[in-house]
């Protein structure tokens, strides 16, 4: 009868704390008919790329606290919404305000992200774009980057790279005005970390006869093209001509960048820090592995709870979501990466330390060892703080 009765008045207790939480509503915006997430493509599954929808994340991540929002006295409601442009972007985060939404989590392109984020004040956490811009000079103050920049995942290979002496470099990049834009932050990469550029050499996936040799590996890796080169950096935002270029080079050099040894965000056969644990909840979940683009989701989830659960107990009752707000840019989070992770005050972006994997492990983290800050190693993997160039934060 006494156990009866503790049980009894834990589940009262329970029944009390989640009658009396505070609510916060939470909007997920997404790309309607994303054509990264095409069955062709996540079958394919580059390295990378994402492997389904940024929900799947999120919803692990507030489950797993289910606990520790219960005992805070909070509640979080996840609601997605799918937009088809920009101006439905700015449509949608307008109404989340006036919903009463305490933060939205944005799986969209850049310039979509930008009208959401100018359409409301609430906080934004991208998951959806790598671009070094948003955390530049388009960036907005209220917008914070869970997902790495695309110069976090170029320093972390430029590192790698140099720890492994592997000093010269043959780059291949594609005709995309990303894969362009990719391939400047890649150039940058090399030459801060004193790597020697070979040659820069544009390959092009094409059914004209005219064009075939510029998609010939053979060719473009060639001795006599790209000379007595170390390793070959390829630059394939589609990424299928990357996936093919492994193994298949004039001379028998590592591939890396979009295909061979890629940096991440997350790989599901990472083992340590308890990361196999993060990664078997998932795809339980899911069904399906978990990825770099599903980590981030995932985390934009933990920081959600965080920032819940700090409101919450800063005010001992209702928080009205400018709390939350206040909260979120100012945590110290735990992604099983094996280091306490927090947002940069000089571009929103989350300090965190990148996986270098093949698809079948994980062969090295960086930062790589050796590489050091005056502040915080995670520093140099992506813009530190003298280089800011964003004129929308203090």
């Amino acid at each position: 009868m006494r156990g009866g009765r503790g049980w009894l008045a834990a589940l009262a207790w329970l029944l009390s704390t989640a009658a009396g939480a505070a609510p916060f509503k939470v909007l997920l915006l997404e790309r309607a008919d994303d054509p990264r997430l095409e069955r062709s493509r996540t079958e394919r599954a580059y390295l990378g790329h994402p492997g389904g929808a940024a929900f799947d994340g999120i919803d692990v991540a507030l489950k797993e606290a289910q606990f520790e929002l219960d005992a805070a006295g909070a509640s979080i409601t996840l609601e997605r919404a799918t937009v088809a442009d920009a101006p439905a972007a700015r449509e949608a985060a307008g109404r989340a305000q006036k919903a009463g939404h305490a933060a939205i989590v944005a799986d969209l392109p850049g310039d979509w992200l930008l009208a959401a984020a100018d359409a409301t004040p609430l906080p934004l956490l991208n998951v959806g774009d790598a671009a070094d811009r948003l955390r530049e000079r388009d960036c907005r103050a209220r917008v914070l980057h869970v997902l790495p920049s695309e110069r976090m995942r170029a320093d972390a290979l430029a590192q790698t790279l140099v720890a492994r002496r592997w000093s010269n470099v043959l780059l291949l990049t594609g005709p995309s005005a990303l894969d362009a834009e990719r391939g400047a932050v890649a150039q940058a990469a090399i030459k801060r970390y004193a790597l020697k550029l070979v040659l820069a050499k544009p390959f092009k996936l094409s059914a004209d006869p005219r064009e075939r040799d510029l998609a010939n590996p053979a060719l473009l890796t060639s001795a006599a093209s790209g000379g007595n080169y170390d390793v070959v950096w390829v630059v394939d935002s589609d990424g299928e001509f990357a996936r093919t270029l492994p193994y298949r080079t004039a001379l028998p050099r590592p591939v890396v960048g979009d295909a061979g040894l890629v940096a991440l965000a997350w790989a599901a056969q990472f083992e340590r820090y308890g990361a196999p644990q993060v990664s078997r909840r998932f795809a339980k979940a899911a069904g399906r592995p978990m990825t770099a683009a599903d980590w981030a989701a995932w985390m934009a989830g933990k920081a959600i709870v965080g920032a819940a659960v700090a409101a919450q107990e800063a005010k001992k009752g209702a928080v009205p979501t400018a709390a939350l707000a206040k909260a979120l840019p100012s945590l110290e989070l735990d992604g099983s990466k094996g280091t306490s992770m927090s947002f940069r005050a000089w571009d929103g972006q989350l300090r965190q330390p990148m996986l270098l994997s093949d698809g079948q492990g994980v062969i090295a983290l960086a930062p790589a060892e050796g590489v050091l800050h005056p502040k915080n190693n995670l520093d140099t993997l992506g813009a530190d703080a003298p280089e800011k160039l964003c004129k929308a934060r203090p």
